[in-house]
């Protein structure tokens, strides 16, 4: 029996309280959700998948994203919620012995990004705000850390898990981090009418960094849209898209359009990657969407 969800604060909740309410003794299996979409993840008979797509070989399965729904029977929930964390917490709220109401609370907020200004301009102010932004997801080399939050999480509090050496470092590292991450999305992103673009192609490494930052920055923008390449050979693009959390005037289900380019994810925040040859055909129906800015669930 394996764990299977993906390296964001989310998905390191989901494994911290699977490993308690379950008898899971092998290792968490870290995949994105673009790899479980393209069949790349070899999913065994056992294993529990949180906050991914669902695939027909699992014996559970937990998430939350609008694109993800299937319509036929399985084992595990499903619900349209703030974070997949809230729904296994649910599903399991007799089994555990600690209470993880707080940081349930806390992963429903960053999940559904439903942060204040000051959070998001200051998060070394709120602890699970500054912790979740030391999960940067997209590097293997970062997998002893997300396993060890997740061990940290299971026993706990936040004071004390912000106290660890390891987490310690990397919350002053990412404090440094957002101030030239600002910089860089500053001299990156335009604004083509109600929609900023962040273009970070031209960087052998992505720029990491606040996720959330763009929008306090652009407040005019109802809308992002970050492109980047996907890997070092430059052979996939991947395209992240979010609604604006302090204009919210924009009208498009942001996974249901995606799920049209290999990608999708909720109604407000979601992501496709596709092969660059791709990019010049994709990329601008994606912004005609967003700049049209028509609800397009019907």
């Amino acid at each position: 029996m394996r764990i299977v969800t993906r390296p964001d604060f989310d998905g390191v909740v989901c494994a911290a309280l699977l490993y308690e309410a379950e008898n899971v003794k092998e290792p968490v299996k870290w995949v994105e959700p673009s790899d479980m979409q393209q069949g790349h993840v070899d999913i065994h008979e056992g294993d529990i998948i949180a906050n991914l797509p669902y695939d027909e070989r699992c014996t559970m399965w937990f998430d939350h994203h609008h694109t993800n729904k299937i319509h036929k029977p399985f084992n595990g929930s499903f619900k349209i919620a703030p974070s997949a964390a809230g729904i296994v917490f649910e599903y399991y709220k007799d089994k555990f012995q600690r209470d993880y109401s707080e940081l349930i609370k806390e992963t429903d907020k960053i999940d559904s990004a439903d942060l204040s200004l000051d959070e998001v301009l200051h998060p070394e102010k709120y602890d699970y705000v500054l912790l979740s932004m030391t999960i940067l997801g997209r590097n293997e080399y970062d997998e002893p850390y997300w396993n060890r939050l997740v061990d940290l999480l299971r026993k706990l509090d936040i004071k004390r898990v912000l106290q660890d050496p390891e987490v310690k470092a990397r919350c002053d590292a990412v404090v440094e981090m957002n101030k030239e991450y600002k910089k860089i999305l500053q001299e990156n992103t335009k604004l083509m009418q109600h929609v900023s673009i962040t273009d970070f192609c031209s960087f052998d490494k992505t720029p990491a960094g606040n996720r959330f930052l763009v929008y306090s920055m652009f407040p005019e923008a109802v809308v992002s849209v970050n492109i980047r390449y996907d890997n070092g050979d430059k052979e996939k693009v991947a395209v992240s898209v979010g609604h604006s959390i302090f204009n919210r005037n924009c009208n498009v289900n942001v996974g249901l359009m995606l799920s049209n380019f290999e990608g999708g994810g909720h109604r407000g925040a979601g992501a496709c990657r596709f092969h660059v040859s791709k990019a010049e055909d994709y990329i601008p129906k994606i912004l005609d969407i967003l700049l049209k800015n028509q609800d397009n669930e019907d």
